[in-house]
């Protein structure tokens, strides 16, 4: 009995489990499994977006295209607009900040050779274009008026032209000159004498004409101050006003006390007073540097033969073997059907200094550009650039002379076009 009990047992437990499985899977597990929350995917970075970049870059420059300096400003515009126009023919300048090339917009206006003006000028490309560089003019004097505007508004200015090196000696952080400063032309004429000419043929007889401007007394006392160091006399120093329409004494002076050498750096006009006059009273120069004056390739058209022989400290000239100036030349010869001037150079190479200080920085904050020029090392129209402390730059500082009417590079051996002519022949006898 016991076993047929057991079969129905099983048989009926068999029967319920047969029912169960083929019923519906609703089996109620005996503990829920423990509840997972969802993985979250790590976040994604959202995509950075550079911000909307300006339309352009603003440049500004205050130049005198009229007035005394006007011969210089016609030198130094071509410059910056050729310049702007290579770069904005690749695009622009790449800024960081924006992931993108933005194109450069040079505002220029004409100050007429007046420093008051040019002050004016630059704080209204300041206020109106929100310029973060500006570009200086042409000629000491309004340098000095300009680039405290600059440093008070903290915008990098790039400037050449001018040699004045107390400048730079004032504690302005926004002022960068590749140019070359008084102390180089003070001591790079006498060196240059002394390697170009047999030591006893040399003009050591010197006199001095020191035009009573901030840069006339820096550079005459340190021509003084290093004759004699080189072997060289100053047997006259004289000074003058700046337009003077007489400068006979002083010419008789020199000639009376057998002045070999004239160093000097009258304006434009003064410089053609001033040869004019040592023509007329019978005194030339075995040797002159007249810096500043016979820049402008209107100097030989207005003086003539009594142009040639005098020399200049230009900081540039067209016959440098440095990249991009083939390029320049020739942009130059077709718009003005002359290789490039004198001064044009030194500005080209300013426009690239300030471009690539822009890229270099990444971002058109003035302060950052400024701090990215003043670390430059780099390679330019006037050769290779990097900035002292001060502002001033380390470049070359070639000697022009202008002979049989065409402006010849004689120093260095290595750039030149014709060697120094020496001695001058006496005017009388061109």
């Amino acid at each position: 009995m016991r076993t047929g009990k057991a079969v129905v047992v099983i048989t009926v437990l068999l029967i319920g489990a047969l029912v169960v499985s083929c019923g519906p899977q609703t089996a109620t597990p005996t503990q829920a499994p423990p509840t997972v929350a969802p993985t979250k995917a790590p976040p994604t970075a959202a995509p950075t977006q550079a911000p909307p970049a300006p339309e352009y870059i603003e440049f500004g420059a205050s130049i005198p295209l009229t007035g005394k300096y006007g011969a210089l400003g016609a030198m130094v515009k071509p410059g910056y607009e050729i310049a702007v126009a290579d770069i904005n023919a690749q695009g622009g300048v790449y800024v960081a900040e924006y992931g993108k090339k933005i194109p450069i917009r040079l505002t220029i206006y004409d100050d007429e050779s007046d420093p008051t003006k040019a002050v004016s000028k630059l704080e209204s490309l300041y206020a109106e274009q929100k310029v973060v560089v500006y570009l200086g003019g042409a000629a000491s004097d309004m340098h000095a008026a300009t680039a405290a505007v600059a440093e008070k508004n903290k915008v990098p200015y790039l400037g050449i032209a001018f040699a004045l090196y107390s400048i730079h000696q004032q504690g302005y952080r926004y002022l960068f000159s590749p140019f070359p400063k008084s102390p180089a032309q003070a001591r790079d004429v006498f060196e240059i004498l002394n390697a170009s000419i047999p030591k006893g043929e040399r003009p050591t007889k010197v006199a001095i004409f020191q035009e009573t401007t901030d840069w006339g007394i820096e550079l005459g006392n340190l021509w003084k101050e290093n004759a004699p160091k080189y072997g060289y006399e100053v047997v006259v120093y004289e000074t003058y006003a700046p337009r003077a329409e007489d400068m006979s004494a002083m010419i008789l002076k020199a000639k009376e006390a057998g002045a070999e050498t004239l160093l000097t750096v009258p304006s434009p006009p003064d410089g053609i007073t001033m040869v004019k006059q040592m023509a007329e009273l019978g005194w030339t120069p075995k040797f002159t540097l007249m810096i500043r004056a016979p820049e402008n390739v209107a100097w030989g058209e207005t003086m003539g033969k009594n142009g040639d022989y005098v020399t200049i400290f230009p900081g540039w000239h067209y016959a440098v073997n440095f990249p991009g100036v083939d390029e320049l030349n020739a942009k130059y010869q077709a718009q003005f059907g002359r290789p490039a001037d004198l001064l044009t150079g030194p500005a080209y190479a300013c426009v690239q200094i300030a471009a690539a200080g822009i890229e270099k920085a990444g971002t058109l904050d003035r302060d950052a550009i400024r701090d990215a020029i003043a670390a430059i090392q780099m390679m330019t129209v006037v050769g290779p650039v990097n900035f002292n402390t001060d502002g001033t730059g380390n470049v070359l500082n070639p000697l022009v002379q202008w002979q049989n009417g065409k402006q010849e590079l004689v120093w260095p051996p290595e750039h030149a076009t014709a060697p120094l002519a020496y001695p001058a022949v006496p005017f009388d006898q061109r």
